[in-house]
């Protein structure tokens, strides 16, 4: 008798096959059979008129901090996520001393939008290096299974100190950070992650510490993650980054180079083909360099408060410089202005980009400029007279630092998405579930791909979109066993409605630690969701179970 079999599904199996009716049977956590399945199992779930698909691999989240405490990983198990990738940005909380834990978390506070209170009150700080922070995970017992990327961030605070946002490594530096490489890869790392991206900026707006590092360090620290013979490096790259650097690094390590994050951009039309056309180039010499990409426009909720999204650009250090107290003189200073549309006017960041017409005024706290909510800056401009700078910052000086905005930075080209979606060499994820959550949840990238981009706009067939969420990111990222529906494969199962699967508008809710709020989305049409081989999700509800009873794994071993 199987512990559990699926009846009457139509079975995606990953593959990219096409759909068919059949049963999943289940035993030991892994599958047994998929086709007519006669003997009963211990337990049944009727899956007619549903689909049954493998679960889906999320490879660019953040839970690494929320992992601590809350076992689940909402939002993404509502849909159907059963394998996350933590650690990417080469944004980690491992390795970490105690003395430096205040740090960490006030990086991730300003590059991962996370609440400060939260993560002071949530994370249980039972690990110092990256091995026992691996222990400690298993012993957090997650619902859901993880694998964990070697942040670079933190490797370079942990041997460099107080300098690793402020220069380059010295040779003896770099060595120590490789025995950190080795000593993780050792310990179960999927592989390294890192950033160059100049919107990452850390406390007191100093670059993030892997912004810091010389072509040098990366060569010798990916160098030394492929000595393991596996492992991927993950990059979220700036403009001082280029494809060929990545080609390089491939040729050091001999191992997968992923790169994020490749968004369509309405001021570089050229943008997505000339990347594709590198893309492909590479391809065709056997050089594994990959985009990761989203399938959802990036939006993001935003206050003068937390100004995450100019945090990179010059003139903002203005601000950063001064105490949250003297920001609005900052903000009506004509100087900071004619800086701030010179930066904007560069165009070589990822706000706004001329297009005042995407970003919009959400909440505002004065009676007086009710009027203006649901209104865009180019309305405002256009009302008042004003540049739209000068319009957007009058307000925020007139109503104060919470007036709340929301912005379409990127991929708001549903052609040129769709186009990235479809193309065979791009990754689909991006979610960043666990960070950014007083700005927005992406987590629903999977039911977002499956409504929107599937079943209403039909760019490309179910087969197809479940193969991108399943058996494309375990094979990139060589997570083996995982992504199809295949007899001797673990289980990782998700049963929805192709009819009705989405992702559902975000919701404000207050369930952090400390009773900080975030941003949540839920899904509709995601029935069931097994880990191996043990329902997580039934009927849409997350099953709470006891640490120690929970199914997923700390994912360790990898293929070469």
């Amino acid at each position: 008798m199987s512990d559990l079999v699926i009846r009457g599904g139509m079975v995606v199996d990953g593959s990219g096959a096409p759909a068919r009716r059949a049963d999943v049977a289940v035993s030991g956590g892994r599958i047994s059979a998929v086709g007519d399945v006669r003997e009963r199992g211990a337990r049944e779930i009727d899956a007619g008129g549903l689909v049954v698909s493998p679960g889906f691999i999320d490879v660019h989240t953040h839970y690494d901090a929320q992992y601590t405490w809350d076992p689940y990983a909402t939002s993404s198990i509502w849909h159907g996520v059963t394998t996350t990738v933590i650690g990417n940005c080469g944004f980690a909380i491992a390795p970490c001393r105690p003395a430096d834990r205040d740090l960490i978390m006030r990086t991730l506070v300003k590059v991962e939008g996370m609440s400060l209170a939260a993560m002071r009150a949530g994370i249980t700080w039972g690990f110092e290096t990256f091995p026992e922070y691996l222990a400690h995970l298993e012993r957090c017992n997650p619902s859901l299974n993880v694998a964990a990327l070697l942040g670079h961030s933190t490797i370079r605070q942990w041997v460099m100190g107080g300098d690793s946002q402020h220069r380059v490594a010295t040779s003896e530096e770099v060595e120590a950070m490789c025995r950190l490489v080795r000593q993780a890869m050792a310990a179960g790392a999927i592989g390294l992650g890192s950033s160059t991206a100049e919107a990452h900026v850390g406390e007191g707006g100093l670059p993030v510490a892997s912004r810091m590092a010389d072509k040098t360090e990366f060569l010798a620290l990916t160098r030394a993650m492929g000595e393991s013979g596996r492992g991927v490096f993950q990059a979220t790259i700036g403009p001082k980054t280029t494809m060929e650097d990545l080609r390089e690094i491939w040729r050091a390590s001999g191992r997968p180079v992923i790169w994020a994050a490749f968004f369509q951009r309405d001021d570089r039309p050229e943008y997505v083909p000339e990347r594709l056309a590198a893309t492909e180039a590479f391809h065709r010499e056997g050089v594994e360099v990959l985009p990761q990409i989203s399938c959802r426009p990036l939006t993001m909720d935003f206050t003068m408060k937390n100004p995450y999204p100019f945090e990179g650009m010059p003139a903002w250090q203005q601000v950063m410089r001064e105490p949250e107290a003297r920001w609005l003189g900052v903000y009506g200073d004509p100087g900071f202005r004619a800086a701030l549309k010179a930066d904007l006017d560069a165009r070589r960041f990822a706000v706004f980009r001329g297009r005042w017409d995407l970003v919009q005024v959400l909440r505002t706290s004065r009676p007086e400029h009710k009027a203006l909510e649901g209104a865009s800056l180019a309305d405002l401009a256009q009302k008042t007279g004003k540049h739209p700078v000068d319009a957007w910052l009058d307000l925020v000086t007139a109503d104060g630092l919470d007036v709340e905005f929301l912005a379409g930075l990127l991929n708001t080209d549903e052609k040129v998405v769709g186009d990235l979606i479809v193309h065979p060499l791009t990754l689909i994820t991006l979610s960043d579930a666990g960070a950014h959550l007083s700005l927005m949840c992406d987590a629903g990238y999977s039911s977002t791909l499956l409504g929107k981009w599937v079943r209403g706009l039909k760019r490309l067939p179910l087969e197809a979109a479940v193969k991108r969420l399943t058996d494309d990111p375990a094979r990139i990222y060589r997570i083996p066993q995982r992504g199809r529906l295949e007899p001797g494969y673990w289980a990782d199962v998700v049963v929805f409605d192709p009819a009705t699967v989405d992702a559902l508008p975000a919701e404000w809710v207050s369930d952090l630690p400390a009773g900080e709020p975030r941003f949540i989305s839920r899904a509709r049409g995601v029935e069931w969701s097994l880990v191996n081989g043990q329902p997580v999700l039934e009927r849409g509800r997350v099953i709470e179970r006891a640490a120690g009873e929970r199914p997923g794994q700390v994912l360790r071993r990898f293929d070469a």
